[in-house]
């Protein structure tokens, strides 16, 4: 094997990966748009309503504390705190410029777009309480798609970083379940319609990974001697 065929093995894994990331996005947003093509026919009332009055049924007063406490772990204020932490953790820890750079679009990308989404579909939430930051539209639900975004790249942080495996698949199974615990909470707490979780998990999934998927690709050119294109033109060019 030459070393023009060495490079292009190299470059085969991040084009194989950037590929696969596209292709989840591309499904992420198929999902989304009938997610939100359902909600607007009131197709999906029967399945809100059914996971609602579930909810509603086994509630009590120890599970009401539970789950508001579990929200604020979504909240703007607790996000935006953890969101500074991180920051200073990774320029202490790494310096890692790129790394703060596209989490701060990230976080303030996804931000912004739950926004735009929010008036867009401009849907009523089922109930207004400020207390729990139920206010403004309800659809897709903006501390589904922020908590998956921050907490998804704090475990893509934890997988990347040089601690043991098991401790990485512990933190990516406890953010896991924190996502999903805290899109939970806003059914419970009748902030959101199921269906708004479910967009905002994979409006925010779909942001995640395009911010992940452009980290990894500078990341890959920074330590990579050459460009994927040239090595990948050479090799045809040999070939044929």
């Amino acid at each position: 094997m030459n070393n023009t065929e060495e490079k292009v093995k190299k470059v085969g894994f991040p084009f194989l990966f950037m590929g696969a990331g596209i292709v989840i996005s591309i499904l992420f947003i198929y999902l989304f748009s009938e997610v939100a093509e359902e909600m607007l026919e009131q197709e999906v009332k029967a399945f809100d309503d059914s996971i609602i009055t579930f909810f509603r049924n086994i509630s009590t007063h120890t599970l009401d504390q539970l789950m508001t406490f579990v929200t604020e772990l979504g909240s703007l204020w607790f996000l935006s705190l953890m969101t500074i932490v991180t920051l200073f953790t990774l320029w202490i820890k790494k310096r890692d410029k790129w790394g703060m750079l596209f989490f701060l679009i990230g976080i303030g990308g996804g931000g912004l777009l739950t926004k735009v989404l929010k008036v867009y579909y401009a849907r009523s939430r089922p109930s207004i309480n400020p207390d729990i930051d139920a206010v403004g539209y309800s659809f897709p639900s903006g501390h589904s798609m922020g908590s998956l975004i921050f907490y998804g790249f704090i475990a893509y942080f934890i997988v990347r970083s040089d601690i043991s495996k098991p401790l990485k698949w512990t933190v990516g199974v406890i953010s896991g379940i924190l996502i999903i615990l805290i899109g939970t909470s806003r059914i419970y707490l009748d902030a959101h319609y199921p269906s708004d979780v479910i967009a905002g998990h994979l409006a925010g999934a779909i942001w995640l990974i395009l911010c992940i998927l452009s980290l990894e690709w500078i990341a890959w050119q920074n330590v990579s001697n050459a460009r994927p294109l040239k090595v990948v033109r050479r090799f045809m060019e040999q070939r044929f």
